[in-house]
């Protein structure tokens, strides 16, 4: 049974891959390498094959890679506009009149309230940290399924089991290793056997938990420039998605 299913899942992968040739290159050749610290050696390899068939029916790694700029709502509360390039985020807080916009990997930026640049150190260091912790967050909502082989990260194949939505799924389980703000979560993924696009998730705060604290669909997946990203998690709402060709200066 679970060789006639490995079987199966190559089939697609190379499916998938053929159709990713015909939209914007070659694809298949172009690969989908694990970020450096991935755990490929505690990874199932059942699980890595059905992360890179995610990736191939999102659009592909390298229409994944040449995108620079992406923008959503975040819940209606905040408003992320992201250089993927450069490691560049600008959040626009919709509940305030506070406006941050800094380095990903540094945390060094611009801190502006009621349209002041904040100056106190201490202070602006204090929300630098935050923004950093909500856009590890946030972006992980809107761009998880991408982020599968990262850094970290162990994949586990937990099997096929249906989704409460009703979507006939693999189901994934992922950890994490001294990466992020909070290493100790797990996450139950479920993805599409018929296209491999991601349908549902469990999150544990707890590796060691059985029970979720939030579970939710993927849906109404959409392609933004060229690549696929989803907005909608039940009660919670990614909205304004978009891929941009440029920055925008305000």
């Amino acid at each position: 049974m679970r060789l006639s299913l490995l079987t199966l899942l190559l089939i697609t992968i190379l499916a998938c891959d053929t159709k990713q040739d015909s939209y914007s290159g070659n694809q298949t050749e172009y690969g989908n390498p694990a970020a450096q610290g991935f755990n490929m050696e505690d990874s199932d390899s059942m699980a890595v094959m059905i992360a890179d068939s995610v990736m191939s029916a999102l659009g592909g790694r390298q229409n994944w890679d040449s995108t620079q700029f992406i923008t959503w709502n975040f819940f209606g509360r905040r408003v992320h506009t992201w250089d993927k390039w450069n490691g560049k985020d600008r959040i626009e807080f919709l509940n305030s009149d506070l406006l941050i916009e800094f380095d990903i990997e540094t945390k060094e930026g611009t801190v502006m309230e009621d349209g002041v640049e904040v100056t106190d150190e201490e202070k602006k260091a204090e929300q630098l940290q935050r923004a950093y912790e909500i856009w590890v967050n946030d972006s992980y909502w809107l761009v998880m399924p991408y982020k599968l082989k990262d850094s970290g990260v162990t994949l586990s194949y937990l099997g096929l089991e249906e989704t409460e939505t009703g979507f006939m799924s693999h189901k994934l389980q992922l950890t994490f290793e001294s990466v992020g703000v909070t290493p100790q979560n797990k996450y139950h993924v479920y993805v599409d056997t018929t296209n491999y696009l991601v349908r549902f998730w469990k999150y544990f705060p707890e590796n060691t938990m059985d029970t979720p604290r939030i579970a939710t669909e993927w849906s109404e997946w959409t392609r933004h420039g060229d690549i696929m990203l989803s907005g909608a998690r039940g009660q919670y709402q990614l909205s304004d998605i978009a891929v941009l060709d440029s920055w925008p200066d305000n």
